[in-house]
């Protein structure tokens, strides 16, 4: 069965000079020869195309790849504006209709947001929707505390910042724990921090306990090692001198250089770090 707004394997089975016709063994639609990417399609060929429905309402393929696909969050820009809504591009002949009554905001030409793909059932076609919570999963969270996500950045809050976490879900980045600048559309890799029995979910750029501090260390001597065993960060160094070497927090790091002088691998005071002679020689 051929899929709206998704990638199918279709073969041609027949072309005049406008079009190649592709079928899936039951259904057939039309590739048309502006949608073709070179070289030009040979008779009984398997393509990868990308089907979408129209403005006449019939189905039709393109062998260009989209920004996004049905079911999907995606960063996306607004290319058209009319009274009824916008239009979004998705990198195709096609774009991406966001209805006025689907938006959390007027959405503006030039400007680009997040939103949710889906086919509206009645007609076929592809619809965006800026109105994202409606299509994340509250109820049954398949996630473990600490494991590693991808996140997609969408909103500023008063607290820090919303992020759609595996195309599924929606949790929180804490403002005390971000040390780079984040904005809408940015991707990242995440860690969960905390799930709570409502649904809500706490996030964090960096791996939580011990096993954090582990792949930290290593990060650490290999940086003290370069540096001829010395590096001008300590206990008194500030948040983001640490995040512009590291890339960790402060905690973290406070915790790491902890473990490494109880190994007696450092020596530490407030704004220096050096490496005991003996591990120069390693």
């Amino acid at each position: 069965m051929i899929e709206i707004g998704k990638l199918n394997t279709l073969k041609v089975i027949q072309a005049d000079n406008v079009q190649y016709i592709l079928s899936d063994g039951q259904q057939q639609i039309s590739l048309p020869h502006t949608n073709v990417v070179q070289p030009s399609p040979k008779d009984s060929e398997e393509l990868s195309v990308f089907v979408y429905t129209n403005k006449e309402g019939l189905l039709t393929a393109t062998m260009k790849k989209p920004y996004t696909f049905v079911d999907h969050f995606a960063y996306l820009k607004v290319v058209a504006e009319n009274p009824s809504g916008v239009f979004m591009d998705l990198g195709i002949e096609k774009d991406l209709f966001v209805p006025k009554s689907e938006q959390r905001w007027p959405m503006v030409k030039g400007k680009s947001y997040v939103v949710y793909i889906y086919l509206d059932e009645v007609n076929k076609h592809m619809v965006g929707s800026a109105k994202l919570q409606k299509f994340t999963d509250k109820e049954e969270i398949l996630l473990n505390e600490n494991e590693a996500v991808e996140l997609l950045i969408y909103e500023e809050t008063d607290l820090g910042y919303n992020a759609i976490i595996n195309n599924k879900y929606k949790g929180l980045l804490y403002f005390n724990e971000i040390f780079e600048d984040l904005r809408a559309g940015n991707k990242r890799k995440g860690w969960i921090k905390k799930i709570y029995p409502d649904g809500k979910i706490d996030l964090s750029l960096h791996q939580q306990g011990y096993g954090h501090i582990l792949s930290t260390k290593d990060v650490i001597l290999n940086i003290l090692k370069k540096n001829k065993g010395h590096l001008s960060l300590g206990d008194k160094s500030t948040p983001e001198e640490i995040y512009q070497a590291f890339k960790i927090s402060k905690k973290a790091f406070k915790k790491t250089i902890g473990a490494l002088y109880k190994e007696r691998l450092i020596s530490v005071s407030d704004n220096e770090i050096k490496l005991i002679i003996d591990q120069m020689a390693d």
